[in-house]
């Protein structure tokens, strides 16, 4: 019985050829020693779990890198929004001289008057970025101005020719401590910045040559400001801006109020139609200079993202 059980065991004798016996030594030790096979070929193996059984080694097997993850846009989360405008006013300006022997003067220019007398392009425009319940607030005006002006009988001078250029910029950064989905409320403090320079070129005259005179003056006042906006619905929205400042650090008094009604287009675009208040009393070394310029605006918002 043991020697039926030994016989059993034994492999049936098929009668294999030596040859064959060799080239399938040879494939086996192939197969379960790949890293051999790799040093020889310079190339990493791959072998096909599914259609070998051998065992496959750690070092052998390459795991495709994934793509690195981008890092967050610095844009990300802040919303930027971008107002062009086009504001008709009429200026109204005063000149109060210290010295009493000199008379006080004050002139009222329309708005039709104002843009024909301009000498280049003047550019308005505003740019809010938000993030959250934060804002920041940017406004610029560039206002080139000139006009002629008369000389008595041009005995010194020929006539003569008035320039003025006006700069206005406002950053005002805000909080928004109330929210709800059909209104909000921002506060804010910052800066307005004001430049004016003039030029006064007389023409040559019978006694005397040609030559200009220049001046100017800037001054810098800190503001503190409220903007409320209300959502009436199907589009059409409403927003009061004001702010103040000055405070006798720069001009005496720094004030300004924008009423706009607003409709929506679409999620990137949107258009106002207003009035605008923008006014200043600024103290010099020799006078008492006071500006206001009231008249309604047109606007257009692009957003940007």
């Amino acid at each position: 019985m043991h020697k039926d059980k030994e016989e059993r065991r034994r492999p049936a004798q098929t009668g294999t050829l030596p040859g064959a016996s060799i080239l399938l030594a040879a494939v086996l030790i192939t197969v379960t020693n790949p890293p051999a096979l790799a040093q020889q070929t310079g190339q990493p193996l791959v072998i096909d779990r599914a259609t070998s059984s051998a065992p496959v080694r750690a070092d052998t097997v390459q795991v495709a890198a994934s793509p690195p993850s981008q890092a967050p846009s610095f844009w990300q989360g802040i919303d930027v929004a971008v107002t062009p405008y086009l504001w008709f006013p009429w200026v109204s300006t005063g000149v109060h001289p210290y010295d009493g022997r000199i008379q006080s003067k004050s002139e009222t220019i329309g708005a039709g008057d104002l843009y024909s007398h301009l000498t280049w392009m003047p550019f308005m425009g505003e740019a809010e970025f938000r993030y959250g319940d934060f804002g920041l607030i940017t406004d610029y005006i560039h206002a080139p101005l000139k006009a002629g002006i008369g000389t008595r009988r041009d005995i010194l001078f020929g006539g003569a020719t008035g320039s003025l250029t006006l700069d206005t910029g406002t950053a005002m950064f805000l909080y928004r401590p109330f929210a709800r989905p059909n209104q909000h409320l921002d506060v804010g403090m910052g800066v307005r910045a004001w430049g004016l320079n003039g030029d006064i070129a007389l023409n040559q005259g019978r006694l005397l040559p040609a030559t200009t005179i220049s001046t100017g003056t800037s001054w810098a006042d800190p503001m503190l400001a409220l903007r409320y906006r209300y959502d009436f619905g199907n589009g059409f929205s409403g927003t009061a801006y004001g702010d103040v400042g000055g405070f006798g650090l720069g001009a005496q008094v720094d004030w300004q109020l924008i009423g706009t009604i607003d409709y929506a287009f679409n999620s990137w675009l949107d258009a106002h139609v207003g009035f605008r208040s923008m006014n200043f009393s600024y103290r010099d070394k020799r006078a008492t200079l006071d500006m206001n310029m009231n008249g309604p605006i047109l606007s257009a918002t692009f957003h940007l993202n």
